[in-house]
Order: C-alpha cells, then structure tokens, then sequence
C-alpha cells in the first residue's frame, strides 16, 4: 500500500524515517505542515495515522523483522513505553538524565526488551542520533559505555541507519530540524507576512570579503560564562548561514579563558540550546585545548621583543594608555621579560602584581593598538584542565590565533567589535599565521532589555529570577520558556538581515511573529478567574452529558476535548457584571441563552445568575459571546503568570547604572480554574485560552491541590487580561 509521510518542516520526524528505512517500507515525504504539527501518515485509501507514537507502532506491526513489535502484552507494554519515553531526547534539559536512566539499563542488556531488535531501540536510537553533535561528542568520551556500546552495535548491524543519517544530515549530525536554508527561509517565511512591507525586510545578498566556495570556515566562538541569549541566536545563525551558503565549515568553539566566570553548567546549556536551535557544526573545540601553543606563542613573541611583561598597576596604565604614555617596563630586555614571565607562570607574589602585554603602538589613534594585554594571572581552577595553569590569555591575544590555526577564513563579529579588528590583524601578523578576514554585523538590541551577562548574572545570584531560564530572561531558553518558538525566533533575525546597520529593537514585531505560527495550531481550551459566578439554567440538562470536541476548530492535529454540559455553569465575574435581565447572551460551543434574573449583594456586585436556554436563538444577534465551565469537581486549579520587562528605561545607556532603573514588579500570578482537559498539558505546551490569550504550559497537572503553571505570551498588540498588583 503506498504511504506519504507529511510532517512539520522544522522538525522532520527521524525515527519514522529511520524506522521506515529499516524494515523496508517506501514512504514519501512531504514536509509542508505548519510548525508544532504532529507527522501524519497517509495512505491510498485517504486514511491517516497521526503522531509519533501511533506512527512506529503500526510500522513495527508491519515490520517483517522477528519481535520487531508483536510479542506477548508484556513486552509488547514494555516497548509501548520506550515509544512514550523516547520525547525526552528532544528535550535539551533533560537529555543526559536520560542517558544516564538508558545507560544504566542497557548494563546488562544487548537490547531493550528481551533478545531481539525491537521498534523500541530503533526510537531511542534516533533520539541520540537526533542530538547531533551533543551525542557525537558523548560517543567519542567514555561517558555512558553501555548506551554507546548498544548504539555502535545498532549502526554496525544495519548500516542503512546510517545511510539514513547522511541523506538527512551528513557530517553535521542529525538535529530536530536540518539547518536552516536562510536565503529560503527569507523569501518563504519572512516575504509572505502579508503585513510587512519588502524594503523594511533585511537582506543576505552580502558577499563575504575573498571567499571561495567550498573553503569558507566560519565559527561561532561563546564564552561560556552563561546561557545563550537571542543575540548569541543571531550570530549563531549568520555563520551558520555563511559556512553553508559557501559550501564550507562551521565550527563550534568555547573561548573558555576566564575561569572566575565559566563552568561546565554553562558548556551544556549552550550546547543544548545550539541544538534546540538547529546550530549544526564541527566540534566542539576550546580554546583551552591550545593552551599549551598559546604560552609558546607569547614566549615566542617575548623573545622577538614583541611582547613584555609589565607590572604597572591596573588603573595606571589603563590611564597611560589613554594619554599614550609608555610603560616604564616597555624597553625592559628579553632576559627580564622571560625571568618575570616564568614568576607569572608559577602565580608568585611577584608574578601575580604582572601582565603580559603586546608592543605594538603605543600612539597610535586606534587606541586598541596601545600595548594591549596578552596573558593575566589568575589561579583560579579552570573548569576544563584544573589547576594546571595560573596564567590565562585574553580575547584579544587567544582569538586570532586560534581562528588562524583552526583554518577559519571568516571571523564574523558584532560591530561593537569593529574598532578592535586593526587590532585582530596585527596580532596576527606578530604572530606570523595566516590572515583571516574579520566581517561584522549589527548587534541584536531590544528595549528595556539588558544582554550583558555580567549584569544578567548578577539578577541570579540575588534571586531577582528563577535562573537563567526565567521568562523574563532575554536568553534562548528564557524566551522559549515564555512561548517563544524557534521558528519565530529563525523569522525574527533573518528579517535583520546581515545589516551593520544598528537597531533598537521592539519586542512587539518578535511576538507578532510568534502569534502567526502558534495561532493556526496550538489547541483552545477555557480558564475563568477565581471571581465568577455560578448561572442555573432552569431547562439545562437534569444530568450531565460530555460532547467531545475539536480543541482546535481548523487544525485536526490538535486533538479533541471532552465538554462536560451542566444545568449549573460558571462564568467570569467581569462578563456577569454586563448583564441586563431579559438579555440574550452566546455561551460558546453551546448556544444562546436568555438572563431571567440577576442577583447582587449590597454592595452591587452579581453573585448569581438565573436564566434559560434559547438554542433555537441566532449567535449572529448576541452581543456578548461568553466562556464558560461546567460545575463539575473536575475542574483544574490554575496559576497564571504574567512577566514584564526587568528595566523601566527603554534604551540603557553605558554610563547609566542598571540597578538605578529596576521594575519593581517583573512578575504576577492570577489564580484560575480551567477545563478538566487541562489535566493533560504537557510541560512546555502552548495553547490558547479562550478571551484570555496563548500561554504556555510551564507546570503541569500533578494533583488537585497543585496548580498547573500556565505562562502568558505576548502576542504584539493585546493588553493583558490579567490583573496587574
């Protein structure tokens, strides 16, 4: 029977590929569902199978191979629940928790269930394969033995596994979605939103200065001293652009020189968020892994005269190089210089009072060229190598040579950089390497939001947020957190463009964006705030009855809810308040009804509400279109959250002292109760609430007593419904 597998374009679904590939079944792909949606499989007859899950079943029910999926019903259970875990994977957080669950299980197992190959292994297998460069630099460690061991016999035995991987990804691994085709993206997804104009849109019609095809090496270089916010995003997404609109190479490299700030907590989340990103490239390297050429490059330059160390107090000189003033060090010999310079390696009283500086200009008018810092003392433990060095490079002496070494043709920086790239050249050429051509672009600036990680850091360490992830964080995860998705994200900087042009940027546009791609698909379903109030209909139904309904009326994918109908329904305590007796009101996916009488203390405020259904009524004659509840014990507990900006003023300036223009108020939660479906969210599900707005599930159901967490997301324009302290 001929299939056709349709699927989101963004996340093509690779253990039904690989799957499908295995067990010899032909499928066409055809990726043209809106983003979030899940894979459908279609057949000749015009009959579908959608999601993951349902998906692997019946091609493991099908599969020609011994035990593939049929067995008894308790293995047949157990790899039922392998499929309901194999999500995980997808799920940057959690992905070495479980590796960790899957290693320890496999020690004594060749495979999952039982002693045969199961659809079970084939799912786990492409969530591993699917973390691209996260898992191959797992395989190459010695970390998780038993899991690489199963992996490694997997890929042996049936090599079409592989041949899979390299049709859909190649040498860059195989991600949640394959690397984005900018240029594509830009006429596709940026060109059709029919509401902004061509000339407003950014352009990537910029040729690189010297570059070949096929021999451009970009690199995306993060200090890891935090988490990736939305302008590491833009850059990450230029050189990804570059290398691949050249047909060259990415690399992924940590410029890990100040241990005081960096950790292997902020390595893994920014390879996670690389991934969740779809940042595919080679590596990850350190610039740590050079160390060892980096101190016989300054002593190289130390002996050429080209370097000297110097113990100038940090303020002096940061002022002689403003006026030009030279070091009284500067024209100490080599054998001075190499006698110090041994004292700062073995981080001696003498040693720590030094620095090793470059002699270059010490008038010149770029004032970056004033004998600029080389190495520093710092014993500190590193979180790579320990305590084996006491002396780290700066930025400005480790980066040019490690770009040159690693064979980068193009390092692409933020402007805010430009004044330094004479610098950059000249370092290089002290150095005798190989030139590499220094190309910048705009920063990434939003109002009212601070990028530094410095100061990002500092609202961590005194619990003004929950950590790095908070909503109200300008990070990757923070802003996905809040129901950001990576496509809108994607839309977002390429209508930028490779500008070097600087903008400050309105978060309105990004959030517009996002509504437009969560909107046609994300479920609905029904909240009321905590004052509502109970209406009885006096020929609503004697017992309850349950309709089961599209959650979302245009998008099958979405699913189905079950609405419980009651004599007695909730309404918000806002909508209560418009009512007039005799008036004919729409109670949403019900139908009309007509208030007989309205009830209020004495104070005015509507307390209870009589009334009757008018179903023959026309929905086209009401004013108001009401939600509304049954009153039923299943209702479910929620917890509305609302974030704002972290600073009041819109544009920070660099003399300006951020702690002088704090929101008091960043944060508040409206207490709700929602549809008895809403027990089923999943963490990190968007949906929309009806009248009230798209949020984003951030806790889900655990028990009654426990609200789900529900966080609102902007969508550009409206106001909140919520109450504000």
């Amino acid at each position: 029977m001929e299939m056709s597998l349709a699927h989101a374009q963004d996340i093509p679904p690779f253990s039904i590929i690989a799957t499908a590939a295995l067990v010899g079944v032909p499928l066409k792909t055809d990726p043209n569902l809106p983003s979030g949606s899940p894979p459908a499989l279609s057949f000749s007859t015009g009959e579908e199978l959608h999601g993951t899950g349902v998906v692997l079943r019946y091609l493991g029910r099908i599969a020609t191979l011994p035990d593939f999926y049929n067995r008894d019903a308790l293995s047949t259970a157990q790899i039922d629940e392998w499929l309901e875990y194999a999500p995980i994977f997808s799920s940057g957080a959690d992905f070495e928790k479980a590796c960790t669950y899957v290693d320890n299980y496999l020690s004594l197992r060749t495979f999952l269930v039982g002693y045969n190959l199961s659809v079970a292994d084939i799912a786990i297998w492409s969530g591993l394969a699917g973390a691209g460069q996260r898992w191959e630099g797992i395989r190459k460690s010695k970390k998780y033995q038993n899991l690489v061991r199963w992996f490694n016999s997997i890929l042996s035995e049936y090599p079409i596994l592989s041949e899979v991987v390299d049709k859909y990804v190649g040498r860059r691994g195989i991600g949640k979605p394959k690397p984005v085709n900018l240029k594509e993206s830009e006429l596709n997804g940026i060109k059709n939103e029919s509401n902004e104009k061509a000339k407003e849109e950014g352009s990537f019609d910029i040729d690189l200065p010297d570059a070949e095809m096929g021999k451009v090496c970009t690199r995306f270089p993060p200090e890891p001293s935090g988490y990736l916010h939305i302008g590491h995003a833009k850059a990450a997404f230029l050189n990804q652009y570059f290398a691949q609109r050249y047909k060259g190479r990415l690399i992924i490299r940590f410029d890990d020189t100040n241990p005081a700030k960096e950790s292997s907590e902020f390595v893994e989340n920014i390879l996670s968020d690389l991934d969740t990103l779809g940042i595919k490239g080679e590596g990850p390297t350190y610039t740590s892994d050079y160390f060892p050429q980096l101190v016989e490059m300054a002593e190289k330059l130390i002996s050429e005269g080209k370097a000297y160390v110097d113990d100038t107090p940090r303020e002096q000189m940061q002022k002689e190089r403003m006026d030009g003033i030279e070091s009284i060090n500067r024209n100490n010999s080599v054998e001075q210089n190499m006698c110090l310079w041994k004292e700062m390696i073995a981080a001696t009283e003498r040693g720590m009072q030094c620095c090793l500086r470059g002699k270059l200009d010490m008038q010149a008018v770029n004032k970056t060229l004033r004998d600029p810092v080389y190495y520093r003392c710092n014993p500190i433990p590193h979180h790579r190598v320990g305590s084996k060095y006491k002396i780290y490079p700066t930025y400005d002496f480790a980066c040019p040579y490690v770009d040159s070494i690693e064979g980068v043709t193009h390092a692409l920086r933020s402007s805010e950089y430009h004044d330094r790239n004479e610098q950059y050249y000249r370092v290089l050429e002290d150095m005798g390497l190989r030139k590499v051509h220094v190309w910048d672009f705009s920063r990434l600036n939003f109002v009212y939001t601070l990028l530094s990680k410095r100061k990002l850091q500092w609202f961590v360490d005194n619990g003004k947020v929950e950590g790095w992830d908070d909503p109200r964080f300008p990070t990757v995860q923070g802003t996905l957190r809040r129901g950001l998705t990576v496509e809108a994200l994607k839309q977002f900087i390429l209508s930028q463009g490779a500008s070097k042009n600087l903008n400050l940027m309105e978060w309105d546009k990004l959030w517009t964006i996002n509504k437009k791609i969560i909107d046609p698909v994300c479920p609905r379903h029904t909240a009321l705030f905590e004052n509502r109030v109970l209406l009885c209909l006096t020929n609503g139904p004697e017992e309850a009855f349950v309709r089961i309904l599209p959650r979302h009326k245009k998008y099958e994918g979405a699913g189905n809810k079950a609405t419980t109908y009651t004599k007695r329904i909730w309404l918000d305590g806002a909508d209560a308040a418009l009512f007039s007796e005799g008036e004919e009101v729409t109670l949403m996916d019900w139908g009309n009804a007509i208030i007989k009488n309205v009830e209020k203390d004495t104070n005015g405020v509507v307390v209870r509400l009589h009334g009757m259904l008018h179903l023959e009524g026309s929905v086209k004659t009401t004013k108001l279109k009401l939600t509304w509840l049954p009153e039923i014990s299943e209702l479910v507990n929620l917890s509305l959250v609302e974030v704002d900006h972290l600073i009041t003023k819109k544009k920070l300036e660099e003399t300006d002292n951020f702690l002088e223009v704090l929101n008091p108020c960043t944060r508040w939660e409206t207490a709700a109760v929602g549809d008895a479906n809403m027990r089923n969210l999943k963490k990190g599900e968007i949906l929309q609430l009806e009248r009230k707005g798209y949020f984003r599930c951030d806790v889900p159901y655990l028990r009654q007593s426990k609200p789900v967490v529900l966080i609102a997301i902007p969508d550009g324009r409206q106001q909140s419904v919520m109450k504000r302290p």
